[in-house]
This record gives C-alpha cells, sequence and structure tokens, in this order.
C-alpha cells in the first residue's frame, strides 16, 4: 500500500504570536510512505526537489534514518496503537525551502503522520494527530497550520493535547513572502533568545495578542499596524537576518503596509499589505538584499485554507 499527502508551508508568529499563531501558505511538499514487501530492510528515506539548491539543503538538514523527525512522527503513531513501524519506503518531494522560516519540518511531521494514519486505517483522529506532531516539533504552530490549514491559533496544553480555532484573514490584506537565498537553523534563531523577559515586554505582547485577534475580525488596518508589533523575538532576532532593519525602515513609509515581519524564526519576512503598491514593495525587499549581494525570491500569495490532504491512496 502506499499513500501520498500534499502538505502546505506555513508561516508563525506573525509578529506577537510567539509559538501560538500561524498560517497556512500555498507551497507544497508532498510525502509519500510506502509499505515494502523486503523483510529486514528497515526504512528508507529519499529526498527529491526539482529545484538543486533545496535537494542540497534537504540533504544536510533533513536525517534520512531512524533519527529523523518524520520517522520519530510515524513510531510515535504506531506506537500509539501497539505496534512497531514495518518496513517503509518514505519519499519527501520538497518545493518549501528548508531552514527559512516556513515550516518546513512542520510539513514533513504532518506528511508522515497522515500517510501512516491512512496505512494504519486512520486509527488516529485529528485531535491525536495533532497531539503526535507537536511533541514532535515542540510546538504546535506550524505543525497546526500545516494540518488544519488557514491562520489559526493554538495552545499545547499541559496534558499534551492541542487546542486551537481559525480566524479568518480579511482578503483585502495581501501576504507578501521574502525569501533570502541563505539559510537560519531554528536552534540558532532560538538560541538568541532570553530565558527569561521583563514583565512589560510580556504584557506589551499580550495587548498585541488581543490587538491581533480584534484587527482580524474586523479587518481594522489601522489597528493592525499597532497589532503586528513584537517584544519577545524580533528584536533578539533581527541582526540575524542581513538587511532586515533597513527593510522594516523603508516600510515604514509606505502608506498601505501594515508591517513587516519575521516569518517563523525567520530568514524569510513576511510583508502584510493593503492590496497596491505590490510592485513598490518587491523592489524595497528585492534592491535592499541586492545591495548586500542576496539573491532573494519573492512572492505574494493566499491563504491555503484546507492544510494537509491525501492526494493518493494505492492498495
Amino acid at each position: 500500500m502506499k499513500v501520498s499527502v500534499r502538505v502546505p508551508a506555513s508561516t508563525a508568529n506573525l509578529g506577537p504570536g510567539f509559538d501560538c499563531l500561524a498560517m497556512a501558505l500555498p507551497i507544497y511538499n508532498t510525502i509519500t510512505i510506502e509499505e515494502t514487501v523486503l523483510p529486514g530492510s528497515g526504512v528508507d528515506i529519499n529526498v527529491i526537489s526539482e529545484d538543486d539548491a533545496i535537494d542540497q539543503m534537504s540533504i544536510e538538514h533533513l536525517s534520512l534514518n531512524e533519527n529523523s523527525l518524520i520517522y520519530k512522527a510515524v513510531e510515535l503513531l504506531y506506537n500509539s496503537i501497539g505496534q512497531n513501524p514495518s518496513e517503509l519506503k518514505i519519499t519527501i518531494h520538497t518545493n518549501i525551502p528548508i531552514a527559512s522560516g516556513l515550516g518546513s519540518s512542520a510539513s514533513v511531521v504532518v506528511g508522515g503522520l497522515i500517510a501512516a494514519n491512512e496505512l494504519l486505517g486512520r486509527p488516529a483522529d485529528e485531535a491525536a494527530l495533532l497531539s503526535i506532531a507537536a511533541e514532535v516539533e515542540g510546538h504546535p504552530d506550524n505543525i497546526t497550520a500545516a494540518i488544519v490549514g488557514g491562520l489559526v491559533i493554538s495552545s499545547l496544553e499541559d496534558d499534551c493535547t492541542v487546542v486551537y480555532r481559525k480566524l479568518e484573514w480579511p482578503n483585502e490584506w495581501n501576504i507578501t513572502v521574502c525569501i533570502p537565498d541563505y539559510e537560519l537553523a531554528t536552534d540558532i534563531s532560538r538560541s538568541v533568545l532570553p530565558k527569561d523577559i521583563p514583565i512589560c515586554d510580556a504584557v506589551f505582547n499580550a495587548k498585541r495578542m488581543a490587538m491581533f485577534v480584534q484587527a482580524i475580525h474586523t479587518k481594522d488596518a489601522n489597528l493592525m499596524k499597532l497589532a503586528l508589533q513584537d517584544r519577545l523575538h524580533q528584536p533578539y532576532r533581527i541582526k540575524l537576518v542581513p538587511g532586515l532593519e533597513r527593510i522594516v525602515e523603508a516600510l515604514k513609509h509606505e502608506e498601505n503596509v501594515l508591517g513587516c515581519v519575521l516569518s517563523g524564526a525567520g530568514p524569510s519576512i513576511l510583508i502584510i499589505s493593503q492590496k497596491n503598491n505590490l510592485d513598490r514593495i518587491h523592489s524595497i525587499v528585492r534592491d535592499t538584499w541586492s545591495g548586500l549581494n542576496v539573491k532573494s525570491i519573492i512572492k505574494t500569495l493566499g491563504v491555503e485554507s484546507l492544510g494537509a490532504q491525501v492526494i493518493s491512496n494505492e492498495d
């Protein structure tokens, strides 16, 4: 039996929502798991990409053995029903850039879990899949967006369950994803964060999260400009992304830009704007990074509302 699952990229944090806000984006990885008939062959993991640069980074960042995140997720699912994984062939078709803050690892974990769940006859419901994926990833934001799609606010509870709610992103607001051609590992980006924060910064972000939810519900552009501010992670990570300070400063003077935030741990950035002056936004980012000899991919995208989907199931 062979199952293929298409999983979207995701952008997390969105300014104030550290480890709890995320949005699915229409860039996809496809994960295929096949039960093999060769006894003792164990797990065979392969990475395929049409982009040589992504393919090379995938090889460097994705373990291709039992230590990989995807195998850990599959193993946890099998163990939850009292089984061990049989001989499996896992193929990861990558289109989501690795180590770029776009949920590449979450997509692999989610794709592996859903494919394995299909192979096993769907013993795990959505809640169980979310719980296992969050255990593997360590936080619920990207995996929740990857599984259910859309814009989600999520929380990993003390009992390891994931509580989430979907918010409806205003169609009037553009999402421009800017991806530089270098990587920034999540563990490095997390290492610069302080272990303790001042109470005033925690209060600041609590206020911004409340503003964010209200701005989404009411489509209040002026409120969203305030809501996208953050004091928990971006001030510490901004130095890890060359040119970001210049980009943020330049965009402040663009009338229709609501904000510029790191996508996840970076180095990709997300620009929220109203439906005009996209050419100007693209040129500001492109020219700033070009001046630093940094190539980039800049895309204005919609929200992927469906999340992970089984696209093939063959007996």
